[in-house]
């Protein structure tokens, strides 16, 4: 028998009110979005009225639909001030050296990234075979750009002092096959520039396109070099720089989810477009990936813009850019901790030093303190790492961050590494993708303690599956995580 209290779909309604303080309770399990203590997934500017204004204009332009922008000529105005507020910050638009400049919105990073991919690889259709050259560090979202697309994937490693790649060893990554070169601007995991005016030359002399993926901080970067920061060239001011993404949910501010990609001009962008006509119904032409699309999260970011202004955007870079120094300060002043690099955008990027805290440990005790961090898996020859994502709702936390960091390393040191049994990392280490099988994983998650199978929560002490995971290679690290979210990912009957 089906009970009603908790079916998506109950045989009779539910009144709305009911419904909304469903939805809340169910919120009540999450991170909190907002108040500067969760340092990854969201970007909080801690503006007094801003959620109300982007609801609004959300609801207002929720059931447009993207599909003809002749039949809703009210999102194609907003897309195209978008997307000129994108390029003119890039160094892009009239009295630029790239006047020429256009794009499209997109549903995000990812998507921006798979369409720059697209873009590249369907301006060669001669090219059989097509291949990228990007580093290491660049955004998984081109490994998934690769795999949809079928074109295969060059990485560059990058140097474990500076943490970018070598412009030479990119050029020499180039082949014949090649059609597009990428770069970050930042990076996301370590929040570096790449150097993009190297790379934007060696790609320009091999006859390739360069993408900057600005996706994480570009919009962030422009507004900390007008308040003097030593920003390097990293936008279309480059020569050689042929496209740029950029995500208006991150440092714009912007609701969930609207990116921008950009195109130094209409050429470049031309094999961007999907169109087919070559059926009985409407002929399709799309710009994006998707059709159907909602004018919700573009209305959004249009007020988000219009409301924090340049003005605005220049206070919340300052404050950011404060608690940037706050936080990597504390980190310097604890013991047992380094800096992955010197904070030179939004990001701060810890290690531990020899002798240090097991990261992992530390990660738990600073959310037992209210501190939601990220951590980040060992590679190569990086060691694992604690990734902070800094926005301007932190800038009033910083003086709170340092003694409970402090403390955390403290209780850390204290509580040791994770016991893990040796056989247990042994046969993570050992184990092959193929080998993990559904009911291997749900054995292994069951003896870690891990919820959310079988509906049980997930647990607050993580450690232990960092470890096993920071213990496997990352073809099993895959293989683990998507069975194991395919565990959780199971319908409620």
């Amino acid at each position: 028998m089906i009970d009603e209290d908790t079916t998506a779909l109950p045989v009779h309604g539910v009144p709305a009110d009911a419904v909304l303080d469903e939805v809340r309770a169910l919120r009540g399990r999450d991170r909190p979005t907002h108040g500067g203590r969760l340092f990854a997934y969201v970007y909080d500017p801690a503006v007094p009225g801003l959620d109300a204004l982007t609801a609004a204009a959300h609801a207002e332009s929720a059931h447009v639909n993207g599909l003809d922008p002749t039949a809703f000529p009210s999102l194609l105005a907003m897309e195209n001030a978008l997307v000129g507020a994108a390029a003119r910050l890039l160094g892009g638009g009239p009295d630029t050296g790239a006047p020429d400049v256009v794009g499209s919105v997109t549903s995000g990073g990812t998507e921006s990234l798979i369409l720059a991919v697209k873009t590249a690889r369907d301006a060669h259709p001669e090219i059989a075979a097509p291949r990228i050259v990007v580093p290491a560090s660049a955004h998984a979202a081109f490994a998934k750009a690769g795999h949809y697309l079928r074109v295969a994937v060059d990485t560059v490693p990058v140097s474990a002092t500076t943490l970018r790649p070598d412009p030479a060893d990119v050029a020499a990554a180039i082949g014949p096959d090649t059609v597009l070169v990428a770069c970050s601007a930042p990076s996301y995991a370590h929040g570096v520039v790449d150097p993009v005016e190297a790379i934007a030359r060696v790609a320009a002399a091999a006859g390739v396109r360069c993408h900057v993926d600005a996706c994480f901080g570009g919009w962030a970067l422009p507004w900390l070099r007008r308040l003097g920061e030593p920003i390097p060239p990293f936008d279309f001011a480059v020569p050689g720089v042929t496209s740029i993404s950029v995500d208006l949910h991150k440092y714009a501010y912007a609701p969930k989810g609207v990116s921008v990609l950009l195109h130094r001009d209409p050429a470049l962008r031309a094999p961007q477009y999907f169109a087919y006509a070559d059926w009985p119904g409407y002929t399709m032409v799309n710009p994006v990936i998707a059709s159907t699309r909602s004018g919700g999260p573009i209305a959004a970011a249009y007020a988000t813009l219009r409301h924090l202004g340049e003005d605005g955007y220049l206070r919340l870079a300052g404050a950011t850019r404060d608690a940037v120094t706050g936080l990597a300060d504390a980190v310097r002043e604890t013991p047992g901790l380094r800096l992955m690099a010197e904070p030179e955008s939004t990001v701060v990027c810890f290690t531990a030093t020899d002798g240090g805290p097991d990261l992992f440990v530390l990660v738990d005790e600073l959310a037992a303190r209210g501190w939601h961090t990220q951590p980040q898996l060992a590679y190569a020859d990086l060691p694992p790492s604690v990734h902070l994502t800094v926005t301007a709702s932190v800038a009033p936390r910083v003086g709170e961050f340092a003694p409970d960091l402090a403390a955390a390393v403290a209780a850390a040191g204290a509580a040791g590494p994770v016991p893990l049994p040796g056989d247990l990392l042994a046969l993570a280490g050992s184990l092959t993708p193929e080998a993990l099988t559904p009911e291997l994983v749900g054995g292994l998650a069951a003896g870690l303690g891990l919820g959310g199978v079988g509906g049980a929560p997930v647990p607050d002490r993580m450690a232990p599956v960092n470890t096993l995971l920071n213990a496997a290679p990352p073809a099993v690290r895959e293989r683990l995580l998507v069975e194991f979210v395919a565990l959780l990912q199971r319908p409620s009957w």
